[in-house]
């Protein structure tokens, strides 16, 4: 019986939350920009690998689009990011008893502008970087690629996400 108590409390509750502007589920704090803009992250690592600054931009830009209300534009966005893969580097991190390599890591670094035209106290340029192993008798290509890409990149798009909007 107590049951029945509880599912509308709980429905009053959300309601009350998100109307009065306490609470928004959407988990970032944009003010009261309604616009972004995400220009293309060009690769200028030394090591290039391609399509990697497309993936990267297009990820950076779902992000965005997904957990916040903002409209993706391409010029004159209130908020806006601009940047450049800055590193793309392969090294060995453990090795065997035969002295060869047992595992390698590939670790990403993307250097981001953000400049938030609405409250400029929030600009900021910084550099962010993450890396994912995979064993060493694996070529880093196909699936072992895509994983390593994958896990990588939404690693670096949510802490961009953080760092810029995000309300923790």
């Amino acid at each position: 019986m107590k049951k029945v108590y509880y599912i509308p409390l709980f429905v009053l509750c959300v309601l009350f939350f998100t109307r009065c502007g306490i609470y928004g589920f959407t988990g970032g704090d944009v003010g009261s920009a309604k616009t972004i803009q995400i220009d293309f992250f060009q690769n200028q690592a030394q090591l290039i690998e391609p399509g990697l600054g497309q993936d990267f931009t297009l990820a950076l830009q779902d992000l965005f689009t997904r957990q916040t209300n903002l409209t993706l534009v391409s010029s004159n966005g209130e908020l806006y990011f601009s940047g450049e893969i800055t590193s793309y580097r392969i090294a060995p991190m453990s090795a065997t008893s035969q002295q060869t390599s047992a595992q390698n890591r590939l670790t990403i670094s993307v250097n981001v502008r953000y400049a938030n035209t609405t409250d400029e106290k929030k600009n900021f340029e910084k550099s962010f970087s993450f890396y994912s192993d995979y064993p060493a008798t694996s070529q880093l290509t196909g699936g072992v690629q895509e994983a390593a890409f994958t896990e990588i990149i939404d690693r670096i798009t949510q802490d961009v996400f953080n760092a810029s909007v995000g309300k923790w």
